[in-house]
């Protein structure tokens, strides 16, 4: 049996590389006949660059940039060819951030667009921006600011401080527009939302951000305002099928990262899900067609998971080559229907009762492993 293992970071505890290892132990602990073929993945969010760089023949250049609050922090940029990926949770991550220090309404995007700016020095055609996890609410504003669009003290300073943006401040955005118009950039992220609204950046992840719900509202107005005098300096370009304005803040995965999304499309990048860009990196179609079954898991398995992660993309793939995906989180909030309506053939969480959630913390490798190996138990075939 040819068996498939392609997880996800299980968020706070293991990396999607950690996470496959450990199942992969697991899986040959109970059937060592079996054929394990192991790839890590992501959806654009913590993880993103190390896992393409695990598969892809490129090279990979160390840069300082900005973090959220402006303090100095490492981050990569992955070449291979013409093409740049970049993880926008190395500047921008709540990861980066101790818990006191969790305000999105001062955090800023700028470090993200020390990245792309370093991408762009190195002569590339194409820029990948994976996003996710992000401890920000900014719109994009302090990338926007690196690139030159305006001045640091102005729009890198956190989301709150857009509320009193002008027009001046956003005297060079045509030049930036300029500048890139002849590379392509590409928004790898798991979210679809748009910039503003009940189901916009503010609304749904300033809280979970550090803001509290009356922080989230400013939030929302300063976003707000910040695009309605974008809307001044760039009015929107008309679609050429309906004849009505294109707004950049309604796109998908506008809102995406607390709304660096938006910034990305007002110069010029377009959207695609950050799971099928890197499921289309790997060659995970060629890896499917070997593959008898797919091993697949990620931290929490829950509504969020329905909407742009690995597990049910990778479900989603698999499904089109008839190969069977059976998932292992660390828990799972999905009931059987949502979990067979989204291609699993089977859940088998580590946390089943809330006295083992002590246990898996302590030794997250070893509760993931043990769990997997029980599973093969059920999955491979036996032999005599």
């Amino acid at each position: 049996m040819h068996v498939l293992i392609a997880p996800d970071c299980f968020t706070g505890t293991l990396t999607a590389g950690q996470a496959a290892a450990a199942m992969a132990e697991g899986w040959l602990r109970t059937a060592p006949h079996d054929t394990v073929e192991v790839v890590p993945l992501s959806d654009g969010g913590p993880g993103f660059v190390d896992v393409l760089s695990q598969s892809l023949a490129g090279q990979v250049h160390g840069v300082v940039v900005s973090d959220p609050l402006g303090r100095p922090v490492p981050a990569t940029v992955l070449i291979a060819g013409a093409t740049a990926y970049l993880e926008s949770a190395q500047a921008a991550g709540l990861h980066l951030l101790a818990p006191i220090d969790r305000d999105p309404t001062r955090t800023t995007t700028f470090g993200v667009g020390e990245l792309v700016q370093a991408a762009l020095d190195l002569g590339v055609r194409q820029v990948v921006v994976g996003l996710g996890g992000s401890g920000t609410n900014d719109a994009g504003a302090g990338l926007l600011a690196a690139l030159g669009v305006g001045t640091r003290e102005r729009l890198g300073v956190g989301g709150l401080a857009l509320a009193g943006v002008t027009v001046q401040d956003l005297s060079g955005l045509a030049d930036a527009r300029e500048r890139l118009c002849r590379t392509d950039v590409l928004i790898a992220s798991d979210v679809d939302s748009p910039l503003l609204g009940l189901k916009g950046a503010s609304a749904v992840f300033a809280e979970q951000k550090g803001a509290s719900p009356e922080q989230a509202q400013a939030l929302e107005n300063a976003l707000s305002h910040f695009a309605s005098v974008i809307a001044r300096v760039s009015p929107p370009a008309t679609d050429l099928l309906t004849g009505a304005p294109r707004r950049p803040e309604r796109e998908p995965g506008a809102g995406a990262a607390g709304g660096l999304g938006y910034a990305l499309h007002l110069l010029g990048g377009h959207r695609v899900a950050g799971i099928e860009a890197v499921l289309e990196a790997v060659g995970f179609a060629d890896r499917l067609a070997r593959a008898d079954l797919v091993l697949t898991g990620e931290g929490a398995l829950d509504w969020q998971s329905l909407h742009g992660k690995v597990v049910v993309g990778v479900a989603t793939a698999a499904a089109h080559r008839g190969v069977p995906v059976i998932a292992a989180p660390g828990r799972s909030e999905l009931g059987r229907r949502d979990a067979m309506a989204a291609g699993l053939s089977g859940v088998y969480p580590v946390v089943d009762r809330p006295a083992e959630l002590e246990l898996s913390l302590a030794d997250p490798a070893g509760t993931l492993a043990a769990r997997v190996a029980r599973v093969a138990r059920t999955w491979s075939p036996r032999r005599d």
